[in-house]
């Protein structure tokens, strides 16, 4: 492996993070290859963004570091039929996420450097603040130091993306992996989904309009999150009426109480003895029936139409920047296609 600052890289996987980490790595003067399914959806976008794309194959073949920005559930199989049998020795493998290394779907060869650079933030919010000479703040990790400098390694590609530029936080793949599924599962998608739309269920079952239901439970939620962004509790509070205050702080732990932090604790629980892990894995492999049948219902949820209707009329949304999507594993890539 060589110990220069800049290896050749090869990002594996071209989407939301894939796309801003190779962007980025290249203004900040590395070598980028992209591998990619010959003809699959992405490959002339990478094009079009001028860079060379190889097959993964190849692609990892010529890398000193191999970057691997697909989809948690398609990594297993493409690290077993394309990374290892192709990536050089003493080369150093890159995860975006500890899921697949931390859960054993991945246990990587005995000569390569293992890291982790995560951005806490949406492909699309990694470039653009990198564009303006900032950065999404991330946290690293180290599995396998083979070379002696893994950790520098990690950190001149955390400093490529504009990571480190935001004092990149050195963790765990352990850490990474178990936070991360809690944070998605007990607070930011699962337990905030579960809550408006309880919320929203419970004015309208008491006989309030679902229009004003969901301007309360739903709508309004975005200034409280923005302000939570902006400068934590602190903030919100800054900015809130004093009565709202008052309510929350006298009646947020009816909602919130020690009933739903035992629950939080079975999350994590779940979470750390692998449950969740072999669950997901499973259901996966089946083909996701019960998956698929739990986010229709979440489609098909009665807040949603009401909140169709009503964004209709909110004009200034379509101008808003959007959010990258992460992958529907609806639609996700098959392995087989898993770098496309």
């Amino acid at each position: 492996m060589s110990t220069t600052s800049k290896p050749r890289i090869a990002i594996v996987g071209y989407g939301s993070q894939g796309r801003a980490h190779a962007l980025n790595l290249r203004d900040s003067g590395f070598e980028v290859t992209v591998g990619l399914r010959p003809g699959g959806p992405t490959e002339l976008k990478a094009k079009a963004d001028g860079f060379t794309v190889k097959t993964p194959a190849q692609a990892v073949a010529g890398a000193e570091l191999v970057a691997v920005l697909t989809p948690d559930m398609v990594q297993a199989q493409l690290y077993r039929d394309v990374i290892e049998p192709n990536i050089a020795a003493g080369a150093c493998l890159l995860f975006a996420h500890g899921f697949n290394v931390h859960y054993g779907q991945i246990t990587p060869r005995d000569d390569l450097d293992v890291v982790l650079v995560a951005p806490k933030g949406p492909g699309a919010l990694v470039r653009r603040e990198y564009e303006i000479g900032r950065g999404v703040p991330s946290v690293y990790a180290v599995h396998q130091d083979r070379s002696g400098n893994a950790e520098q390694l990690a950190l001149n590609y955390c400093g490529g993306i504009g990571g480190a530029r935001q004092n990149a936080i050195r963790t765990t793949f352990k850490e990474e992996t178990e936070t991360d599924l809690f944070g998605e599962q007990a607070v930011l998608c699962g337990g905030a989904t579960k809550l408006v739309q309880a919320g929203w269920e419970t004015l309208v079952e008491a006989g309030y309009q679902p229009e004003v239901a969901y301007y309360e439970c739903l709508h309004e939620l975005k200034l409280i999150v923005d302000l939570f962004y902006e400068g934590g509790i602190t903030r919100m509070h800054e900015f809130i009426s004093e009565t709202a205050q008052y309510g929350a702080l006298t009646r947020g732990s009816y909602v919130v109480d020690d009933n739903t932090r035992a629950q939080m604790r079975k999350v994590l629980t779940e979470i750390q003895d692998g449950t969740f892990a072999r669950q997901w894995i499973a259901e996966y492999q089946s083909g996701n029936a019960n998956y698929k049948a739990l986010k229709q219902g979440d489609l098909e949820h009665p807040i949603e139409a009401v909140g169709k209707k009503l964004r209709a009329n909110m004009k200034w949304l379509s101008t808003a920047p959007q959010p990258a999507a992460a992958p529907s594993v609806a639609t996700e890539p098959k392995p087989e296609q898993a770098t496309a």
